[in-house]
């Protein structure tokens, strides 16, 4: 009795096993081979789509008279579309204009009267008054220079009783919310984004990642004795990768969790308050093979509130979504032609163009919108802006340029719903899949008919009502007549 139980069991762990095994690794070959640009369906299936962007120049520290780039590690276009590339490899800042002419680099700051220098920095931000943060890794520092170069603080080795005693603070990420408070990645820090208000003191760490564990870990652990999970690897929280801020002050992050939400948006308290109401939760590639496994997100870019891109540094790919979580589109690659990488670790946008940087070779890849991608860019934003008329034509020309992208029917569905229109939103949000929101029209239209129709269906109950009784008293003398012929 007790082998066969044990059959059983291993039978059914044996079938979860090959059931976890098809879910990542059998029909999810496609994404990892698909060429090309392409989407997903709301059943998670890879659908061809047009191209939204293409690759239309390469741009190398030679090329631009500066000298080579050396491992460039991340790069910032501030608000008056100057682009700032941090030249780890050569400890310095190279700024260009929006037409990508050089007009100055920075490799030192004035400090006290004296120069002083960078060392293996790996991040950097530049606010409106176009004053630069660097996380100045290799110094263990954060240098927050004015546009003079001249040093306006440092942050450096941080006290306070929520780090540990033999804590190093290593920035590797900055970014300035629009208070002048700090946030920093540091390496190694697993509790969350420190925060620093604006002497430059730490404060407390935001958003921390929760504890995350691999499915199949997770049966092993079940399955293993005491001594063989006392040698198996502990489960940590992941450390952030990246972030963004928006204009409201929301940071937008990316972590390395693979099976958890990878990307947030948190609030002033640190909550996460990304939504997620598209097919799937924003992660980079849905379908992959088990030897590449899941997208690694190294960078995020927000251009508003409602558009937000995030890098794959694994396919080299970028995944841009609205507002609501909805893949809008995914180009770019891993490889040696114009538009595909090598190393990519910081993407940024100078209007609609996107700049990815790449490690590797040294160079900035710039992308412009086609056709097909200018007309969705512009339906989302008519969409948030309230403008229901000019989204529903943009969403019908983007329909008509790819069938087979299924949001757009929901989003002529979230128009049209706006607009009054709820009958006809119910017939877009079934072609979306959108249940939700075709619940949400059909009770709209539902509350319409009765509000319509309320005078005649008013009639009618009357008329049934008056005819209800008419009955019940003919009845009655119909009984009546019948017991009188019966005693007579």
């Amino acid at each position: 009795m007790l082998k066969s139980k044990l059959i059983r069991r291993k039978h059914f762990l044996l079938a979860l096993c090959c059931l976890l095994g098809i879910s990542m690794g059998g029909g999810p070959v496609q994404a990892d081979g698909a060429a090309g640009s392409y989407n997903y369906s709301s059943w998670g299936d890879t659908v061809a789509s047009p191209a939204s962007y293409e690759a239309t120049a390469l741009i190398d520290g030679a090329s631009l008279g500066v000298g080579a780039f050396d491992h460039p590690s991340d790069l910032h276009v501030a608000s008056d579309r100057k682009i700032y590339v941090l030249d780890t490899g050569n400890n310095r800042i190279v700024v260009l204009d929006e037409r990508f002419e050089p007009l100055s680099i920075i490799d030192s700051f004035e400090r006290d009267g004296r120069k002083d220098t960078f060392l293996n920095p790996q991040g950097i931000f530049v606010t409106d008054s176009n004053h630069v943060l660097v996380a100045d890794t290799g110094n263990k520092r954060i240098v927050h220079i004015d546009q003079n170069n001249q040093l306006v603080k440092m942050i450096d080795a941080p006290e306070s009783d929520l780090l540990q005693a033999n804590f190093e603070f290593q920035p590797v990420r900055v970014v300035v919310d629009k208070a002048q408070r700090i946030y920093a990645r540091s390496l190694g820090v697993f509790d969350g984004l420190m925060e620093f208000n604006t002497d430059g003191a730490f404060t407390s760490f935001i958003g921390a990642n929760r504890v995350k564990a691999d499915p199949i870990e997770l049966i092993w652990k079940r399955l293993s004795t005491k001594a063989q999970r006392s040698q198996m690897i502990m489960f940590t929280p992941t450390e952030f990768t990246n972030m963004d801020i928006d204009e409201e002050g929301f940071i937008y992050a990316t972590n390395g969790d693979t099976w958890g939400d990878n990307i947030k948006k948190l609030n002033a308290q640190g909550s996460d308050i990304l939504r997620r109401t598209g097919y799937y939760s924003p992660q980079g590639d849905i379908r992959y093979s088990r030897d590449i496994g899941p997208s690694r997100l190294v960078d995020i870019d927000v251009t508003d509130s409602e558009i937000y891109s995030v890098l794959d540094s694994k396919r080299g790919r970028i995944f841009t979504y609205n507002g609501d979580g909805h893949l809008i589109y995914i180009f770019g690659g891993l490889g040696n032609q114009l538009g595909e990488f090598d190393t990519p670790v910081a993407i940024d946008r100078i209007g609609d163009d996107i700049l990815v940087l790449d490690k590797g070779t040294g160079e900035i890849t710039a992308f412009q919108t086609t056709e097909y991608g200018r007309v969705l860019n512009e339906a989302i934003r008519s969409y948030y802006r309230g403008e229901e008329d000019q989204a529903f034509q943009l969403y019908s020309q983007a329909i008509n340029m790819n069938a087979n992208l299924e949001f757009a029917y929901s989003g002529i569905g979230k128009a049209l719903l706006r607009q009054g229109d709820y009958k006809q939103s119910m017939q877009y949000f079934k072609q979306s899949m959108d249940h939700e929101n075709y619940s949400k029209a059909f009770l709209l239209y539902r509350k319409q008919l009765f509000r319509e129709h309320f005078d005649t269906m008013m009639t009618v109950i009357i008329v049934l009502m008056a005819c209800a009784l008419l009955f019940k008293k003919y009845r009655k003398r119909v009984r009546r007549k019948r017991g009188i012929s019966i005693e007579s």
